[in-house]
């Protein structure tokens, strides 16, 4: 069975509080009286009291054109990506030479060769390393490579994994023709990278057990919400596809899914003891929480990390198991659920067993 052995997140240097992310967008989105106070407004029931980001606040009035944007996204992520997986190794106990299979996820920047090809090098990894580099599922990334990593390990238990999520949301802050959902989104984002490490059932060595076992997954695609969340190129880069219908989406289809994903492993949500949700946001948490009749406590995690570092897409979900481990301390033998949230609109539950 999958054991992961190791989760460790890594942020950028900059860090700010809401209200000086609020000034900034306003300024780089030249808006006026009244969508200033909408932005405020929204800023200020986000969630959110400070995020990380690449660059310090002044320098993305600089920062413009999809060119200029994308070479800085990929040097960027590689340091990024690499000072979270160099510290998921060390935490696994394990060297880069270690890892049979990388995962990366990332959905705000597009690199060619992958960036797992370019962290080859950089970690010493092996040059037969196989390698999923994953661009497309959003948010819920995060969740769906931990169940492509298990998948993984299921045919090669001999094997260790890592799967590394990697995200730079500020470096797709539009500046022109601000919309609301632009508005909503630039209150949310953060920037930031999580790896993972996990050794299958007959890994030489395996270095803990202490960490939870992955037990199963399940992938489902909601039919007709395609349109609600998702990006879009424009001519300066990625643009944020939102509507108002993604809480009411979740609230009306997720509680089906984990249902029927728990009933056949013969557990119900009262048998879950720490719950791993993607942060979505106020609403989509409060969405996630009333479908399920879930306590404050079982969000409790996610609308810490929504609060400390914002939304950080595909990382999300990742840094959250990372603080519920450290922090909540499960009981051993007790179960958990990752439910990871994003485009289809697609959710991605993984099945945990401390």
């Amino acid at each position: 069975m999958t054991r992961i052995v190791a989760v460790r997140s890594a942020f950028p240097v900059h860090r700010y509080p809401q209200p000086d992310f609020t000034r900034t967008v306003a300024e780089l989105g030249g808006l006026g009286p009244a969508q200033r106070a909408l932005l405020e407004r929204l800023h200020g029931n986000a969630g959110v009291d400070t995020r990380h980001i690449v660059l310090p606040l002044p320098d993305y009035a600089a920062l413009r054109g999809i060119v200029a944007t994308n070479d800085r996204y990929i040097g960027e992520a590689l340091d990024l990506g690499e000072r979270a997986l160099r510290g998921a190794l060390d935490a696994a106990g394990l060297t880069a030479s270690d890892l049979d299979l990388l995962i990366v996820t990332s959905v705000t920047g597009v690199a060619v060769p992958s960036l797992d090809a370019r962290l080859i090098p950089r970690l010493g990894l092996r040059p037969d390393v196989k390698r999923l580099p994953i661009f497309g599922l959003g948010c819920v990334a995060g969740a769906a490579g931990l169940g492509r990593l298990h998948d993984y390990l299921l045919g090669w238990p001999a094997h260790t994994a890592a799967l590394l999520a990697v995200e730079l949301c500020s470096l797709n802050w539009p500046a022109t023709d601000m919309t609301t959902a632009d508005l909503i989104v630039s209150g949310l984002f953060g920037d930031g990278a999580a790896a993972l490490v996990a050794t299958g059932a007959r890994a030489a060595g395996r270095r803990s057990t202490q960490g939870p076992r992955v037990i199963a997954s399940r992938s489902e695609v909601y039919p007709d919400s395609g349109d609600t969340l998702g990006w879009r190129l424009g001519s300066d880069g990625f643009r944020i596809v939102l509507t108002a219908e993604l809480a009411d989406v979740v609230e009306r289809r997720l509680a089906g899914s984990v249902t029927a994903f728990l009933a056949a492993h013969g557990l119900t949500a009262d048998d879950v003891k720490s719950w791993v949700c993607h942060p979505g946001g106020p609403r989509v948490i409060d969405a996630v929480q009333k479908c399920l009749k879930l306590p404050d406590s079982a969000v409790e995690a996610s609308r810490r990390s929504l609060a400390e570092v914002g939304n950080m897409s595909s990382a999300s979900v990742l840094h959250i198991l990372e603080q519920v481990a450290a922090d909540d301390r499960p009981p051993p033998g007790s179960a958990g659920l990752m439910i990871g949230l994003g485009p289809g609109v697609s959710a991605e539950l993984v099945l945990l067993r401390w």
